[in-house]
């Protein structure tokens, strides 16, 4: 069919013009013959007369095999068409596949070059005995199993009179170790279980006087059953056995109280002297953590005169204490508890935590022995203690460059009052001592005793510090 006319016209030869290319085309420029090889390379590797293709090696003579002298030559060097350059070349016929059928022997090549076997040549005698291995071998396997399952001794379960490897204890405690301290304090500590009504509260305590039975323990463990008919309080000792308890005395103020058992043979702990604790001493806090009596933790003492507020708990406690401060752990149950030096002195009574969780993961705070001490003589004498006290209601302030105890209220006829501090005052020093916070003022006052005369360094309305004296009288 011809093309139409429109491609005729587009791509058709002219009239004018025979043949596929029109005349007077450029013609290829043609190559410039190439020039003769050096004569050194003639000399090398033409051919010697008489011979066609390539020449042997100067010096060389064919051999049977590869030498080194002549490595690439071989008897029929001058013959192999790949050495010949004047050798004709041809292709010869193309590979042949073989079908599987036309294939002898039961090992045949599919069309992908892999070998298989196949069954159909196999000949019936070979596939008879090929079967007959196969279950013989099978049958072997199954009686050996079975005869071998019915023979072989089993070991028993149960073995009468066993005794495992033992050793000699290899542990060696040194002086003063927690394990020694433990042995040695543990009898002196107690657990104090307080019972009012369907409710009840768990403490700590420590045996102070073994002759007369006192027990020293803070106040918010035993304030529950203070004067409610009914209360009972129970001392629960090392040894398993309880007792009852009485309160002697309390002081909310300082949150220690004194409870009397009558109970012979105990142990009293050994009282240390406060001013000999510096910080980084180890300590262990003894007590019944949770409940759980006779609980062992250690750390050191990680600050000395704290001022800690105390919350009560609940209780009638309203106090802040000059507190030894530590990392051993300590929890709810711990209060009242003893917190002893390496050689098991009571260095304080256990009594606060400082933890986002409310639990051991923070900071324990006890009281000085020096304090305990000196509040439990005054409850054990006369079933009540006396502070010190300067008259005034005060909160923490800060100019930014300096702290202090700013006066909000003066008692009147107070030591404050007749001293001359007046509201709006800013203490910062009590005997030379630097007062920071409202719980460092109070620190301060009640670590002097009633009729104590004091030198109060303050500040008023912005101008430079003055000091006053006054003398405490009882709170």
């Amino acid at each position: 069919m011809p093309p139409p006319p429109e491609q005729q016209a587009a791509f058709g030869r002219p009239v004018d013009v025979e043949g596929s290319f029109a005349g007077g085309r450029p013609l290829a420029r043609p190559r410039p013959p190439l020039a003769p090889p050096p004569e050194a390379v003639l000399r090398a590797f033409a051919p010697r007369e008489g011979q066609s293709g390539l020449g042997l090696p100067p010096g060389g003579r064919p051999g049977p095999r590869r030498t080194s002298s002549g490595p690439w030559w071989k008897a029929d060097a001058a013959d192999d068409p790949w050495r010949d350059p004047a050798a004709p070349t041809s292709l010869g016929r193309p590979a042949e596949y073989v079908e599987e059928s036309e294939q002898p022997g039961p090992v045949v090549v599919d069309r992908k070059g892999r070998r298989r076997l196949r069954l159909s040549d196999v000949s019936v005698p070979v596939a008879v005995v090929a079967v007959l291995a196969l279950l013989f071998v099978a049958a072997l396997g199954g009686t050996l199993s079975w005869y071998l399952g019915r023979t072989a001794s089993e070991q028993p379960l149960i073995t009468a009179d066993t005794r495992l490897s033992e050793v000699e204890p290899g542990i060696t405690r040194e002086p003063g170790s927690v394990a020694g301290i433990a042995e040695q304090v543990s009898p002196a500590v107690v657990s104090i279980e307080v019972r009012v009504g369907e409710s009840g509260a768990t403490g700590s305590g420590v045996v102070v006087d073994a002759d007369n039975g006192y027990i020293v323990t803070n106040n918010h463990v035993i304030s529950g059953a203070a004067d409610v008919d009914g209360a009972e309080i129970r001392a629960i000792f090392s040894d398993g056995s309880g007792s009852a308890a009485q309160i002697v005395g309390r002081d909310p103020a300082s949150d220690i109280a004194v409870l009397k058992v009558e109970k012979p043979g105990l142990v009293a702990a050994a009282l240390a002297t406060g001013t000999d604790v510096v910080v980084g001493d180890p300590v262990v806090a003894i007590g019944s953590p949770l409940g759980l009596s006779g609980t062992v933790t250690s750390g050191i003492v990680s600050a000395l005169d704290r001022p800690v507020r105390l919350s009560g708990e609940g209780s009638d406690t309203n106090a802040v204490i000059s507190a030894i401060q530590t990392d051993a752990p300590i929890n709810p149950g711990n209060s009242g508890g003893a917190l002893v030096d390496a050689t098991g002195a009571v260095i304080g009574i256990n009594t606060a935590i400082a933890s986002t969780s409310g639990g051991s993961v923070g900071l324990g705070f006890a009281i000085p022995v020096d304090k305990a001490r000196d509040i439990a003589e005054q409850l054990i004498s006369t079933g009540t203690a006396v502070h010190a006290s300067l008259g005034v209601q005060a909160r923490s302030v800060t100019d930014g460059t300096r702290d202090g105890a700013l006066v909000v209220n003066v008692e009147p006829g107070s030591p404050a009052a007749e001293a001359g501090i007046e509201e709006q005052d800013v203490i910062i020093a009590v005997d030379g001592a630097p007062v920071g916070s409202s719980e460092e003022l109070q620190v301060a006052v009640d670590s002097k005793r009633p009729g104590d005369t004091v030198t109060v360094e303050l500040v008023r309305g912005g101008s430079s510090s003055t000091q006053v004296q006054a003398t405490l009288t009882t709170a």
